[in-house]
């Protein structure tokens, strides 16, 4: 696919699983808008993608704010007079017991990873109707089908943002629009070294997440990218309405690894 001329705007592009996919498209020759909270990380990534591929804009978004989100669309329009791709990324997360939870602490979750889907989309949307076409795929995770105690506002905004993919593509397939989710599982960014820093060892926590992981390692954010770049295509013309896990099987899995490894099963079937 030529990807001159096509323009995408990412979400929460300045780190992580967002610069992987607005580094995927501006290394494809498409126009990258990074819409970032934090100005620093913005600025960086848009310059090393500008270094590297000559492509990355950086607009500094709360996506919470429904007003950050029309700005970025509007500025898409105005420098580029079009909005072909919009990538819902941005995301926040934290764990916390359910009952030391406050209101704050929901609203902080559901007005970002939630609303700010909503709100990003429904002006992207609006751009895209008028020439009946255009992508939105939205980053949801797998918290979308399994989740973890002490998640519940992320389960919970993760899970809207898989049944607003489902109604959006439904509502505007009539104008040649497709809205797709990808739902990644363990990625290598900072949350995973993390993780890593808190436990005993970086061993003790890649067996531990591993054992949970079919293919035994964490993926790349532009592993993430390249899925959001076929979805963004003119490859996946038929695809809509989908939540594509990303995750090296972590959700097909029943129970852990570690669980039935090392004790292979006895028997016949049927005994």
């Amino acid at each position: 696919m030529d990807w001159s001329g096509h323009v995408a705007i990412v979400t929460g592009a300045g780190s992580g699983i967002g610069l992987g996919i607005a580094e995927c498209f501006a290394e494809a020759g498409a126009e990258v808008v990074l819409a970032e909270l934090n100005q620093a990380r913005g600025r960086a990534a848009a310059g090393d993608l500008q270094r590297r591929f000559g492509k990355g804009d950086f607009i500094q978004t709360d996506v919470s704010k429904g007003s950050d989100c029309k700005a970025i669309v509007d500025y898409a329009l105005k420098t580029y007079g079009r909005v072909d791709t919009l990538v819902n990324n941005a995301g926040v997360n934290f764990v916390k017991p359910t009952l030391e939870m406050d209101e704050a602490d929901w609203d902080r979750v559901i007005n970002v990873d939630l609303k700010g889907t909503f709100m990003c989309s429904r002006y992207a949307l609006e751009a895209m109707a008028s020439r009946r076409s255009g992508n939105i795929i939205n980053i949801a995770s797998v918290h979308t089908v399994a989740t973890l105690p002490e998640a519940a506002p992320y389960a919970a905004a993760k899970g809207g943002v898989a049944a607003l993919t489902r109604s959006l593509a439904i509502e505007f397939a009539q104008y040649g629009i497709r809205v797709n989710a990808v739902s990644p599982g363990l990625t290598d960014t900072q949350i995973w070294q993390d993780i890593q820093n808190a436990a005993e060892s970086a061993e003790d926590a890649r067996r531990h997440w591993f054992d949970n992981i079919p293919m035994q390692r964490v993926q790349s954010s532009r592993e993430v990218g390249n899925v959001v770049l076929f979805l963004a295509s003119d490859q996946s013309s038929y695809i809509t309405g989908a939540n594509i896990m990303t995750d090296g099987g972590m959700t097909a899995q029943l129970v852990s690894r570690a669980r039935y490894a090392s004790k292979p099963l006895e028997g016949k079937a049927g005994e």
